[in-house]
C-alpha cells in the first residue's frame, strides 16, 4: 500500500495512455493557436481543416507531432541527440494519450541528383541484391557484391563520370565550330584571345604544325594532338611579326587542357562562363548514362541489365519479374546452370519486390522508373513514395501526420490514396491529415476545423467531432465547401466573375473567346512524342490530366522554354538558360512574326510575336535564408525604410534608408548580425536557437530603434501583419499598393518580417503573384502557373482565381496546370492530357471549353469536371 501511495503522488509515473482512445491536447499556444484544448481520437483518420494560416498545421505538426518527437528524443542518449536533426519544443501545457508519431510533410525533392525513386523507396537495394545473388553472369566472371550495382558506391561507380551518368567534356566540334578556318585565323575558338592565343599559335608553329591550312584539311592525327593531348611541351619561341621582341620559353596547352584548367582554377567568372560554351554535357559514353561499371552492366536478369530495369516504368518492371515470383519449385533444375534466375533467392527477392511495387502501382505511381531522380518529382509524388514505404514498414500503434497527401493528385489518383490511408488505419495506426481536398475530408472519421480566419484572426478550434457535425457550425469557412448543398457560400467560384474583384467567375455563357493562338508543333520530350499543341491567347487555360501525363513537361518546361528563348535569345544561347521566372520579369524584343525553331524539343512554333513578356509563378521559396522575408521580396520594405529615413529624428542623426536595413552594418544588432537570434551550444546536447540577448530578437541596435514613424519603430512595423500594416501605412503609396495586392491573394495574415524559410510553397507562389500584380502593366504577358491551388483552402482558391481572371481581363494570357476541378470549371479553355501516366500518356485527349471536355468519352478528367460544372 505504501508503494502504491508513493507512486500515485509522483506525476511522472502516472500512465500517459488513457483507455478512452483519445489524444488530448491542453493549452496549445504554438504560433497563432490561442491556448487551444482539443481531443482527437486514435485509431482513426482525422482531418484538420481551415483556411491557409488558420493554425491547423501548427496544431497537427507544430504541436502534436513535435511533442511526440520531443518525447522520443528524451529516450535517446544525450550524445546521440547531437547527431540527429531535432525539431522544437512545442508551446503546450499537456498532451496525453500520444503514441509515437511519423510525419510525412510536403517537401520538394532532395537536391541530390544521386537520390532516386529507387533509393527513396529502398527498392533499389532489393534490385541490386537480385542481380548480385541471382543474375546471369558472363562465363568465367566472379560474383559481384550488391554494392557493385550501385552508382553511389566506390565499387559500382563508373570511373569516368563517377556514378552520375552525365559527362562534361569537349569534342572537336565544340572546340572548333568552323572547320574552314585555319589555326592562324582562329579555328580553335576555345583558346584564349589576344596575346595568349597568339602565344599558343606561335608555339604550334615552332613545334612544326601547319597553322595556315584550313582546319579540316589537317591530318586527323595532328588535329587530335592539338586539341586533346595531355602533353605540355616547352619550347623557345621567337615571336613572328615582332622584330624587337626577345625569345621566350612558351608552354603548350591543348584546347581541352586549357578549357578544363580554366574551369577548375580560374577566379574569373567571366573566363569560366566563356569556356563553358565549349563544353558538351550528355550521357557518359563509358557507361551509357547508367553511372555503372562495365562489370556490373555485363550481368543480366530476365535478359536485361540493372540499368535497363532501372529505366523502365515500375508497372513494366512488375511484369518483368512476375514470372520469377510465381515459380513454386524453385532452384532444383537450375542450380548447376550459369544463371541463378530461378533459384530460391531469386523467387524470394522478386516476390518481395512485387509486393512493394504493387503498393506504388495502387497509388498511381506506376509510370515512375526506379532510376528517376527525386529533384524531378513533385512534392505530391515524393509524399506518396514515402507513404508507400511506411505502408510496408509494418508499424503498429503509430500516429501518421500527413501534410496534404492529395496535393498534386488528379481526382482519379485520389481514390487509391484513400484506400492506402484506410490500410494504414486498419493496420492499427492513427492517421492525422492536414487537408484541403473536401473529397478526402468527407471520408475521414473525425474532423478538426481551425479558424475562423487566418493569422491573428484564427487559432481557435471551431469544431472537433464526426464530419457531419460541421454542418451546424455557421462560423466555419470550411462548412459551405464541405456541404455545398447545405446553404452558405456556394463553392462554385464561377457565378460572379464579371464583377470586379469579387472572387467569382463568369458563367459558362460568358466564356471568353481566344484572341489568337500560340502553336507548338512536333513537341518531343519525356513522354510527349511528336505532339502538336495550341494555346489560346487572351484567355485562361487549364491544362489537366492524371499524374505523369505530361502536363508540367508541356507547360512548365517546353512552353516556358520556347517563349523564353523568343523573348531572351541571348539567354537561350547559354547552356544553363531555362524558362524566365518571376524574378526575371524584364520584357524582351518580341521579334518578327516568322515561325521560329527555338528548341530541340519543338519542331516549329507560331504566334510567338503576340507575347511581350513571360512570367512563371512557381512554388520555389522566395529566399533560402531567414534574412529574406515578405517585405524585402516584394520591395515594400524599401518604401518603409525611406519613410523612416525621412523622419526628423533620422535626419537629425544623419540616418539614411540603409540604416534601417537589418542586412548591413550600421543599424543592425551586431551581436546577432541582424538575424534576431543566436545559436546556443550545449555540451553533449543538441545546439538550439534563442532570441538575441542584446536586441531581444528585434534585429536592430538601440539607436536605430529610437527612431519612430507614427509612434512605431522599424522592428514593430516588421512585426505587423499585412492586414495591420495596410492600415498603418495607408499614407505610403508604394507600400500600400504592395500590401493591398498581398491581401487580394489572401495573405493578410502573414507578418511583414516573416522569414522566407517559414513560408509554404503555396504562400511563396502567392507572394510572387502579388509582386507581379503590383507592377506596372506593359504589353501582353503570358503567365504560367503550375498547380497554383496547392496548399490552398477552397476559400483562398476563390481569391486566387479572382486575381487570375483579373490578369486576363487586363489583356493577358494565363495558363495553369491544375488538378482542382473547380478551377478547371472556371477556366475558358481546357487541354486534357493522357490517357494515363508515363509512356501511356503524353497525348492531348481532349481540348475545348470546360463543358466540351466534360462530355469527352475518353478523358479521365471528364467525369470529375462534369461534376464540378453541375454545382
Amino acid at each position: 500500500m505504501q508503494h502504491n501511495k508513493q507512486a500515485s503522488n509522483m506525476p511522472f509515473l502516472t500512465p500517459d495512455h488513457p483507455t478512452d482512445g483519445f489524444v488530448r491536447v491542453r493549452g496549445a499556444r504554438e504560433n497563432n493557436l490561442r491556448n487551444v484544448d482539443v481531443d482527437v481520437p486514435r485509431d482513426a483518420i482525422v482531418a484538420f481543416t481551415g483556411v491557409s494560416g488558420s493554425g491547423k498545421s501548427s496544431l497537427a505538426f507544430g504541436t502534436i507531432y513535435a511533442e511526440a518527437q520531443r518525447r522520443y528524443f528524451e529516450s535517446v542518449a544525450p550524445y546521440a541527440r547531437r547527431l540527429i536533426q531535432q525539431g522544437h519544443n512545442p508551446k503546450v501545457e499537456l498532451i496525453t494519450g500520444l503514441p509515437p508519431a511519423v510525419a510525412l510533410q510536403q517537401r520538394r525533392g532532395t537536391p541530390s541528383s544521386r537520390s532516386t525513386v529507387g533509393t527513396v523507396t529502398t527498392l533499389s537495394n532489393s534490385l541490386r541484391m537480385l542481380f548480385s545473388r541471382a543474375g546471369t553472369y558472363p562465363e568465367g566472371t566472379a560474383q559481384l557484391d550488391s554494392d557493385a550495382f550501385s552508382p553511389n558506391t566506390a565499387a559500382g561507380a563508373c570511373p569516368v563520370c563517377h556514378g552520375l551518368g552525365i559527362a562534361h567534356t569537349v569534342s572537336e566540334s565544340s572546340l572548333v565550330p568552323d572547320t574552314s578556318l585555319s589555326i592562324a585565323d582562329g579555328a580553335i575558338a576555345a583558346w584564349p584571345g589576344a596575346w595568349q592565343g597568339k602565344n599558343l599559335r606561335d608555339i604550334l608553329s615552332h613545334l612544326g604544325y601547319d597553322v595556315n591550312t584550313p582546319w579540316r584539311k589537317l591530318p586527323k592525327k595532328h588535329r587530335d594532338w592539338i586539341l586533346f593531348t595531355e602533353e605540355q611541351p616547352v619550347v623557345e619561341v621567337t615571336p613572328k611579326r615582332d622584330r624587337v621582341a626577345k625569345p621566350y620559353k612558351g608552354r603548350f596547352w591543348s584546347a581541352k587542357s586549357y578549357v578544363l584548367h580554366t574551369l577548375a582554377d580560374s577566379k574569373s567568372d567571366t573566363m569560366r562562363q566563356r569556356v563553358l560554351r565549349f563544353m558538351e554535357t550528355g550521357p557518359c559514353e563509358r557507361c551509357g548514362g547508367s553511372g555503372l561499371t562495365p562489370e556490373a552492366l555485363a550481368v543480366t536478369f530476365a535478359g536485361r541489365t540493372i540499368a535497363e530495369l532501372n529505366a523502365v516504368p515500375m508497372a513494366e518492371l512488375a511484369e518483368i519479374i512476375r514470372p520469377t515470383s510465381n515459380l513454386k519449385d524453385a532452384g532444383t533444375a537450375s542450380r548447376a546452370a550459369a544463371s541463378g534466375e530461378t533459384n530460391e533467392v531469386a523467387v524470394a527477392i522478386t516476390r518481395d519486390l512485387l509486393l512493394r511495387i504493387t503498393v506504388l502501382l495502387e497509388l498511381g505511381l506506376g509510370y515512375l522508373a526506379l532510376g528517376r531522380a527525386t529533384p524531378t518529382l513533385s512534392p505530391g509524388e515524393m509524399q506518396r513514395l514515402r507513404i508507400a514505404t511506411q505502408l510496408r514498414s509494418g508499424l503498429f500503434g503509430v500516429v501518421y501526420v500527413l501534410d496534404e497527401p492529395s496535393a498534386g493528385l488528379h481526382p482519379a489518383d485520389a481514390e487509391p490514396l484513400q484506400a492506402v490511408l484506410e490500410a494504414l488505419k486498419s493496420s492499427g495506426n492513427s492517421v492525422f491529415v492536414v487537408e484541403h481536398n473536401m473529397d478526402v475530408v468527407r471520408r475521414a472519421d473525425w474532423l478538426v476545423d481551425v479558424g475562423p480566419r487566418a493569422g491573428e484572426g484564427g487559432g481557435e478550434i471551431l469544431y472537433s467531432g464526426p464530419v457531419a457535425g460541421l454542418a451546424e457550425v455557421e462560423s466555419s469557412v470550411t462548412r459551405p465547401f464541405l456541404f455545398p448543398d447545405g446553404g452558405g457560400a456556394n463553392r462554385d467560384s464561377r457565378k460572379n466573375h464579371g464583377k470586379k474583384n469579387d472572387g467569382g467567375a463568369r458563367g459558362q455563357a460568358e466564356v471568353r473567346q481566344a484572341d489568337g493562338w500560340l502553336g507548338l508543333k512536333g513537341i518531343s520530350r519525356h513522354n510527349l512524342r511528336d505532339l502538336d499543341a495550341e494555346f489560346p491567347l487572351g484567355i485562361l487555360t487549364a491544362v489537366t490530366g492524371v499524374s505523369g501525363s505530361g502536363k508540367s513537361t508541356l507547360v512548365s518546361q517546353v512552353l516556358a522554354e520556347v517563349v523564353g528563348a523568343r523573348l531572351h535569345p541571348e539567354a537561350a544561347q547559354n547552356a544553363a538558360a531555362a524558362a524566365v521566372t518571376a524574378e526575371d520579369l524584364e520584357s524582351g524584343d518580341a521579334g518578327s512574326g516568322e515561325p521560329l525553331i527555338v528548341s530541340e524539343a519543338v519542331a516549329e512554333t507560331s504566334g510567338m510575336e503576340r507575347i511581350d513578356r513571360l512570367v512563371r509563378v512557381d512554388q520555389k521559396p522566395i529566399g533560402r535564408t531567414p534574412r529574406s522575408n515578405l517585405a524585402t521580396y516584394t520591395g515594400l520594405f524599401d518604401a518603409v525604410r525611406k519613410e523612416f529615413a525621412a523622419t526628423e529624428q533620422a535626419r537629425a542623426r544623419g540616418f539614411g534608408a540603409g540604416r534601417f536595413s537589418f542586412n548591413v552594418a550600421g543599424g543592425r544588432c551586431e551581436t546577432c548580425l541582424g538575424e534576431g537570434f543566436v545559436a546556443v551550444e550545449l555540451l553533449f546536447l543538441p545546439g538550439s536557437y534563442g532570441p538575441c540577448p542584446e536586441c531581444g530578437g528585434s534585429r536592430y541596435n538601440p539607436e536605430t530603434l529610437e527612431v519612430t514613424y507614427d509612434g512605431r519603430n522599424v522592428a514593430e512595423v516588421l512585426a505587423m501583419t499585412v492586414d495591420a500594416a495596410a492600415e498603418f501605412l495607408a499614407g505610403v503609396p508604394a507600400a500600400a499598393r504592395s500590401l493591398q495586392t498581398l491581401r487580394d491573394v489572401g495573405l493578410g495574415y502573414l507578418r511583414l518580417g516573416q522569414p522566407a524559410t517559414e513560408l509554404s510553397g503555396g504562400e511563396a507562389q502567392r507572394i510572387k503573384l502579388a509582386t507581379e500584380l503590383q507592377r506596372a502593366r506593359r504589353g501582353h504577358t503570358l503567365y504560367l502557373l503550375d498547380e497554383p491551388t496547392t496548399g490552398l483552402h477552397p476559400a483562398d482558391v476563390q481569391l486566387l482565381m479572382a486575381q487570375l481572371h483579373g490578369l486576363v481581363d487586363a489583356g493577358n494570357t494565363v495558363v495553369v496546370v491544375e488538378h482542382e476541378m473547380d478551377v478547371v470549371a472556371a477556366a475558358d479553355w481546357v487541354i486534357d492530357l493522357g490517357p494515363a501516366g508515363g509512356d501511356a500518356g503524353g497525348e492531348i485527349v481532349a481540348s475545348g471549353t470546360p463543358a466540351a471536355v466534360a462530355r469527352s468519352a475518353t478523358s479521365r478528367t471528364a467525369p470529375y469536371l462534369a461534376t464540378a460544372l453541375s454545382h
